[in-house]
């Protein structure tokens, strides 16, 4: 089999936070089988030899709370929805350098669909984790989504699940409560779903063995879901600080999305930023919603970063190719490290997605999803913009080197 060997790079490999300068990495077929000083290994007649010349090595990257862009049947055709939606995903990959994907809302199953072409290598494209449709009351959470299923009543829940599980999903999104950015009826403060209501549907998760991501923006709703069994909260806005005690007590996930809050014009405090927001053209009073929580949002993240909630990062915006950058400058400018906001966009992402022993590390046995940046993201998170290659399945899949470098 012949080897691929990356040499001459500074790797950060997200199990240890100090950078690794003249590290050789050996690819086999889609496994990294060796790490290790470049003077401790040499190339064969046969193998491939990249020489990244010191740039920066690290595991490619992973938003785990996205979903594909926000269309009615009406607006667009389903076909078109579905071939937009892998356009979206390959360019995060290619231009990116974003490994994996979990899903939050998708209508019509378009994520399992894209997750098994993906899988059978019909398409280039990174690892991805379905839903299917999200589960909210009527008049529930973000129907204008186009991604949204209204249910009622317990047996409306477990029905629903039911369903999303013949027709192939990895987890269950069920909302608890409503959100941010919304009409006057969908408050992030109001909890939706009546005590036997989210009882059934965690039940049958349990007796299914499926876990639930669970859409939790106020203390109420976000202790429910914890106390039931939730794998991952999703949001918490508003918490208390028993939230963060019983995070702990149970190590459950925390998926911020400090995008929903932050990202008004009047926040902006970059040209990625300010590019974003002016190319949304979010209304002005969703904006004003925005930020009078965002100081909240603020308060509850940098708490649970203090405590060491288990935290992975998600963006829950698009397009997917900015989204998780985007959410990585905000993680260090509301309370994270550098590191903490790597390995959560990295090893974490893997961890909730449950393939944390193949996959978010650059380790020997591990599958070699990796990226090159030009730059130390340890000394500014948005170095990892300087998107040089990225590496899936031990493939190169995208190569930016500056023109002349071999």
């Amino acid at each position: 089999m012949m080897r691929t060997l990356v040499v001459n790079s500074t790797l950060i490999d997200c199990v240890s936070p100090d950078p690794r300068p003249g590290t050789t990495i050996v690819i086999e077929g889609q496994r990294i089988s060796h790490v290790g000083p470049d003077s401790g290994f040499s190339a064969g007649p046969d193998d491939q030899v990249i020489d990244l010349k010191g740039a920066y090595l690290l595991p490619g990257l992973w938003d785990v709370h996205v979903h594909p862009d926000y269309h009615s049947l009406a607006d667009m055709p389903l076909a078109e929805q579905v071939t937009l939606f892998g356009h979206r995903l390959q360019t995060a990959l290619m231009d990116s350098g974003i490994v994996g994907f979990r899903c939050a809302g998708a209508h019509d199953y378009i994520d399992v669909a894209w997750r098994r072409s993906f899988e059978a290598g019909q398409f280039t494209g990174p690892r991805l984790f379905a839903s299917g449709y999200f589960l909210t009351t009527t008049g529930g959470h973000f129907l204008t989504s186009g991604h949204a299923r209204e249910c009622d009543g317990p047996y409306g829940f477990v029905k629903a699940i039911r369903e999303g599980i013949k027709n192939g999903i990895d987890h269950v999104k069920l909302n608890l409560s409503g959100g941010i950015l919304g009409p006057s009826w969908d408050l992030h403060t109001q909890s939706f779903l009546l005590d036997d209501e989210i009882k059934a549907a965690f039940d049958i998760c349990k007796l299914r063995g499926f876990k639930v991501m669970a859409h939790a923006t106020n203390p109420q709703a976000v202790k429910a879901a914890i106390l039931l069994g939730a794998h991952s909260i999703e949001h918490g806005y508003i918490m208390d600080d028993e939230c963060i005690e019983l995070l702990l007590k149970h190590d459950v996930w925390l998926v911020p999305t400090l995008a929903i809050s932050h990202l008004t014009p009047g926040q902006a405090k970059n040209k990625w930023e300010s590019l974003w927001t002016q190319q949304r053209g979010m209304a002005h009073a969703l904006c004003c919603r925005a930020e009078a929580a965002s100081d909240t949002h603020t308060n509850w993240f940098a708490k649970a970063v203090k405590a060491g909630v288990k935290m992975a990062l998600g963006s829950d915006i698009r397009p997917l190719k900015d989204a998780a950058l985007l959410e990585m400058g905000l993680w260090t400018r509301n309370g994270a490290t550098p590191w903490q906001t790597l390995v959560a966009a990295t090893r974490h992402g893997a961890a909730i997605c449950g393939v944390g022993d193949e996959l978010g590390t650059v380790e020997a046995g591990k599958i070699a999803d990796l990226i090159v940046v030009g730059a130390n993201p340890l000394d500014d998170i948005n170095n990892v913009r300087q998107l040089q290659m990225v590496i899936k399945d031990g493939q190169v899949v995208s190569d930016k080197r500056p023109v002349g470098q071999p």
